[in-house]
């Protein structure tokens, strides 16, 4: 059973423990991943600090905020220090900085470069640990009118209904569209079945004159472009 020590105010923290007087003397910027973990917590155990309890959640992420995100409630709560409330207090602080990154992208944003297309979508795949398919909807003038989720599936795969894409396309009055989907796993390498189901939208684009501008496969740290390898 964990032991934890009562609420103890920041007050009564050692001097190099104190994240919370830090952030208001000196700013957000000036603290350290693991200070802002610890201000998350409150506090620590009766044999470590909430400094200390972050510094262990943050070394088993391998210092990777990517890889803290894709934590659930079940992997923190195996820290020492770490209970249901903390875990969740960590969960919903990586997620308001997931939203907050997705409310930067601008509607009717002009998709001039594949880039564009990959960063306009990090807030919806950026950390998700199974695979989604979205596309995204364009007009004439290569403006935004609309992100569509598709699917959802599992580690390896999702499934992504041709009818379905081109449904929502017409429906939009979109012009064009762009296929996105993610991989967990980080490979950045088409599939067999990602080739062959590129080939098949595209050639049903050309039936419903829909152009299919680009298939893209998202990682959290770099995407594939179908349309810059000239797999279109």
């Amino acid at each position: 059973m964990k032991d934890y020590l009562p609420n103890i105010g920041i007050k009564h923290w050692a001097e190099n423990d104190r994240p919370r007087e830090k952030l208001l003397s000196k700013g957000r910027s000036a603290l350290s991943d693991v200070e802002l973990i610890a201000i998350l917590l409150g506090s620590g155990t009766r044999s470590l600090s909430a400094v200390d309890v972050a510094r262990n959640i943050l070394n088993a992420a391998g210092n990777d905020l990517h890889r803290l995100a894709r934590m659930n409630v079940a992997d923190l709560r195996k820290f020492k220090g770490v209970g249901m409330v903390r875990a969740i207090n960590i969960i919903s602080a990586l997620e308001l900085g997931r939203r907050h990154r997705a409310a930067f992208v601008q509607e009717k944003k002009k998709i001039k470069h594949s880039r564009d297309a990959y960063e306009l979508m990090q807030g919806e795949l950026q950390d998700l640990e199974h695979e989604e398919f979205w596309i995204i909807l364009l007009n004439r003038a290569n403006r935004v009118e609309k992100k569509y989720f598709l699917s959802s599936g599992g580690l390896a795969g999702t499934v992504a209904d041709t009818r379905l894409v081109f449904k929502e396309a017409l429906e939009n009055l979109a012009s064009g569209i762009i296929l996105i989907h993610n991989h967990p796993s980080g490979n950045l390498r088409p599939s067999k079945e990602d080739v062959a189901l590129t080939r098949k939208m595209v050639e049903a684009g050309k039936i419903m004159d829909v152009l299919v501008m680009d298939h893209i496969i998202f990682t959290n740290h770099a995407y594939f472009s179908f349309s810059d390898n000239s797999l279109l």
